[in-house]
């Protein structure tokens, strides 16, 4: 009676056909688990000899796709022990190859992350590190997309898909895809661009056309600029292949011109000629601009005397808290000498 329980058939097959096939699968997930286990542990030993991180990297991504492989292994094997009818089994010897396809292809895009990851690394010990981290990102994302794409296509077609109608059905779609995404396409490739010649980094200040301010945010599709007065700039990455480029931060300094017109009573020399000493000493003194470079001289004196400063800012101070300083301290240096500034004619109508 009680082998004849196990006798009873289910589509086509008895009961401990069914019980087999299932011990197969669950033993070969156990055993997958196991010998991942000991392979890595093995594995761990070995990378510890190494100076490279590329194996460890590796060796943490590929857990799940190894073991998926194996218990796929162990799905085919616990099938065979069952009957199926022919377009049953058809299906499932196109499953299996396809499902292999993407095993192998699941294994690929782990490594090649890992490798992705690891190269990346390497640059950011030398740099910021932030550019580089964007663009890991859009490599792994790269990886992923072309990796998978070309595997489902190299797994359907083993498994005796017609791939090519597919592909032409695929290429006609594409085609008109691409015609509207021309913009992004151009984009995308500044991105690269940017990253490649790497003309800047994130906090660098940079001028591009009418557009000045410091990077604070560098994507696949665009960049992100603070101006002076707070405000955000989005400018689409394929701006910068057309346009030139000026990194400011890379100065060896800044320069700063500021014309000082007076005012007509400021006619006195004697006054303009302190004032404009009084100017040299405090530049002399200053600690944030280049001592020696700085030139004060008496640009025009008609039709009011007109005063040029020119001065270097240090690259590591802050080009707009400098200015500020000093021309406040120019200010309160035309005071001290009785002088005022040329203000505008102003108008007004009823």
């Amino acid at each position: 009676m009680f082998l004849n329980f196990f006798q009873q058939k289910i589509y086509n097959n008895t009961l401990s056909q069914w019980l087999i096939a299932l011990a197969i699968l669950v033993s070969t997930l156990i055993f997958a688990r196991v010998i991942y286990w000991l392979v890595s542990v093995c594995f761990k030993q070995f990378t510890k000899r190494t100076e490279s991180e590329l194996d460890d990297l590796i060796l943490k991504r590929i857990d799940t796709p190894v073991v998926f492989g194996i218990v796929l292994i162990g799905f085919r094997f616990a099938v065979e022990q069952l009957h199926f009818s022919k377009p049953i089994e058809n299906y499932l010897q196109r499953g299996f190859v396809f499902m292999s396809a993407l095993a192998i292809t699941w294994f690929l895009t782990r490594v090649v992350r890992a490798g992705i990851e690891f190269y990346f690394r390497q640059m950011q010990e030398g740099s910021n590190g932030k550019n580089e981290a964007e663009m890991m990102m859009l490599g792994k994302r790269a990886s992923v997309i072309v990796l998978w794409t070309l595997g489902v296509i190299v797994g359907l077609n083993n498994a005796g898909f017609d791939v090519g109608a597919l592909i032409a059905g695929l290429g006609i779609g594409g085609l008109a895809l691409a015609l509207a995404a021309q913009d992004t396409v151009k984009n995308i490739i500044g991105g690269l661009v940017v990253f490649i010649d790497k003309p800047f980094r994130i906090g660098d200040a940079i001028r591009i056309k009418d557009i000045e301010g410091t990077v604070v945010y560098t994507g696949i599709r665009s960049t992100r600029i603070r101006t002076g007065a707070g405000r955000v700039v989005t400018i689409p990455n394929a701006q910068f292949t057309d346009n030139a480029i000026e990194n400011i931060s890379l100065e060896p300094s800044r320069r700063v011109i500021q014309r000082i017109l007076l005012s007509a009573n400021g006619n006195d020399f004697t006054k303009i000629e302190k004032l404009i000493d009084s100017i040299k000493y405090y530049l002399q003194l200053s600690a944030e601009i280049e001592s020696e470079t700085h030139l004060v001289f008496l640009e025009k004196i008609s039709p009011a005397p007109e005063i040029q400063v020119i001065y270097f800012v240090k690259p590591n101070q802050h080009i707009h808290h400098t200015q500020t300083t000093l021309h406040l301290k120019f200010l309160e240096l035309i005071q001290q000498n009785g002088l005022s500034l040329l203000l505008p004619e102003t108008s007004s109508s009823v």
